[in-house]
């Protein structure tokens, strides 16, 4: 709701349009969110370690992964960063450039010893990756708004933080995520 309120400040059709395509899209990813807790409540404990005996394994994996996908703008679900570029300056780029996005990430993060024993996750995210970092550089590459060039190198990164994710090294893909909230923050200051 706040994200919706910030994008549609100057209250004209092209804010309206992208406030709705930021919120519609980021309300998949939680309803995605939603489920995988509720087959985690089916088990009746949060205990992590667990979840590899439960029967809906693949079903968790799936929730999580598409949630974690539209949360940090990973293709098919990119589209929603830079229209939410609408926004004023700096509201723009501290909550959709450099917190909002990486919620995803951090997801992918949080849950990645459980993600990566799933026999496909690293060879389907790699490709997600790839895919949305040469989309969004090739596309930055076109543009001509900054704020929308800033979105889509935001994307670009968020991409080769999914690809560190995918090949494995998930302390890597923390510490860039770091870095880049760090770097994107003293681009506005």
């Amino acid at each position: 709701l706040v994200s919706f309120c910030l994008v549609i400040y100057y209250q004209n059709n092209k804010s309206l349009a992208a406030g709705m395509l930021t919120v519609l899209m980021n309300r998949v990813g939680d309803c995605f969110i939603l489920g995988a807790i509720c087959m985690m409540i089916v088990l009746g404990h949060w205990n992590m370690l667990c979840l590899w005996e439960f029967y809906n394994f693949v079903l968790i994996n799936l929730f999580i992964m598409i949630a974690g996908m539209t949360k940090s703008a990973q293709i098919p679900f990119s589209s929603w960063l830079p229209a939410a570029m609408a926004a004023p300056t700096p509201v723009s780029a501290l909550v959709h450039s450099s917190t909002l996005v990486t919620a995803g990430v951090f997801l992918f993060i949080r849950f990645f010893n459980y993600l990566n024993n799933y026999y496909w996750f690293s060879s389907f995210m790699l490709y997600i990756s790839i895919m949305t970092t040469i989309m969004s550089g090739v596309c930055a590459l076109y543009e001509y708004d900054m704020k929308k060039i800033i979105a889509l190198s935001t994307l670009s990164q968020l991409g080769v933080m999914m690809m560190s994710l995918s090949l494995g090294m998930p302390m890597l893909a923390l510490f860039h995520l770091y870095t880049h909230a760090m770097f994107k923050a003293l681009l506005f200051i």
